[in-house]
């Protein structure tokens, strides 16, 4: 079975670490306006602030599926 979902199998550290590569925290903090983003950014506190709140981590999944998928 082909899982068509970019997230399938994808951590949320994967996920961070992805866009950060791809962004830079700078951008990344552009794009989707938190501050684990914007203040002292590390993976390592983004992962924390993340796991603990729904709303963002949707918006960081929404982004990585829209990075990944660009033609």
């Amino acid at each position: 079975m082909q899982h068509n979902d970019p997230l399938h199998g994808k951590t949320l550290q994967f996920i961070v670490e992805y866009l950060v590569d791809f962004y830079g925290f700078e951008v990344l903090g552009q794009k989707i306006k938190i501050k684990c983003f914007t203040e002292n950014a590390s993976v390592k506190s983004s992962l924390t602030f993340l796991r603990k709140t729904d709303w963002a981590r949707k918006k960081v999944e929404d982004l990585y599926k829209t990075t990944v998928l660009k033609p």
